[in-house]
This record gives structure tokens, C-alpha cells and sequence, in this order.
């Protein structure tokens, strides 16, 4: 089985659907490239940059409940969250970061807006940067998920 995700698709959107993206401060030098790369693939997706919607917290465990509140704001067709989490010499790594995704996905079902896992999860800083093409990926998700919403809506 092989561990690499597979290829995103070349994705386009018709309009400029807004996207809040929240981004951890903790972790900043990987979450900073990781938000550039999110952006930057956003943008070449087609949305345009008054469309989305940039917001700064603290760390990973917070997450979920500034998703929550962006997700039910309804001002949003997605939510991508994005972080770093990397393991240390205590178990705070297993706290944080399942309780980060179980979150972010809380929210998603409870919502039924997409919100997208854009929180690196590892046992190094070394493979959290070879890791920061999460942050393109997160974008490719979230207008997949906009799009699958929309075609189902549209049924």
C-alpha cells in the first residue's frame, strides 16, 4: 500500500466561492508555508483572493471550535484548517492532535460545510517540511468538496 495521497486533479470553479482558511500560530515557520502554498493554490484554482478569508489562532486544539465558528457563520463554503503538530518527548503530541482531527470533523458533520484537515501530523520537524504540500492539497480538497456539494444540491 503505498503512503503517498493520491495526485490531486486539475480543479476549477465556476464563481468565486468564499473560503475561510484558519491557521495555527504554533508550529509558525511550517504553518506559514503551509498557508502560503493553500492560498497560492486557491488562487490558481480561480478564487479570487477578496473571496477568501485568512484567520490566525493559537494552536492545532484550537481548530476546531474557530471552524465551527466560521462553518456556521454561513458566509463560507469551506473552512480549511490548517497546523503543525509534531511529537515531542511527552504524550501533549496525542492529546492535540486527536483531538484536533476528531474535531475538525465534528464540525464538518455537524455543519455539513466542508471543512478540510490541513494539520500536519509528525514525528519530526524534518518530515513536516517534506510534508508542506499538505497546504495544496487542503485547497485541492476543499473545492472538491464545494463542487461535490453543490452537484448533490443540485439534484
Amino acid at each position: 500500500m503505498s503512503s503517498k495521497p493520491p495526485k490531486a486533479g486539475r480543479h476549477s470553479i465556476r464563481g468565486s466561492p468564499h473560503i475561510a482558511v484558519i491557521a495555527s500560530r504554533f508550529n509558525e515557520e511550517l504553518v506559514d508555508e503551509l498557508l502560503r502554498r493553500c492560498v497560492d493554490r486557491l488562487a490558481e484554482i480561480g478564487i479570487k483572493s477578496s473571496a477568501i478569508s485568512v484567520h490566525r489562532i493559537p494552536g492545532a486544539f484550537e481548530l476546531p471550535v474557530a471552524a465551527k465558528i466560521a462553518a456556521s457563520s454561513g458566509k463560507f463554503a469551506a473552512v480549511i484548517c490548517l497546523g503543525a503538530v509534531v511529537r515531542g518527548d511527552t504524550p501533549h503530541f496525542d492529546f492535540v492532535a486527536g483531538e484536533a482531527a476528531r474535531g475538525i470533523q465534528d464540525v464538518a458533520m455537524e455543519t455539513q460545510i466542508p471543512v478540510i484537515f490541513g494539520v500536519l501530523t509528525t514525528n519530526t520537524e524534518k518530515q513536516a517540511k517534506e510534508r508542506l504540500d499538505a497546504g495544496t492539497r487542503a485547497a485541492d480538497a476543499a473545492i472538491e468538496m464545494i463542487q461535490f456539494k453543490k452537484e448533490i444540491s443540485s439534484r
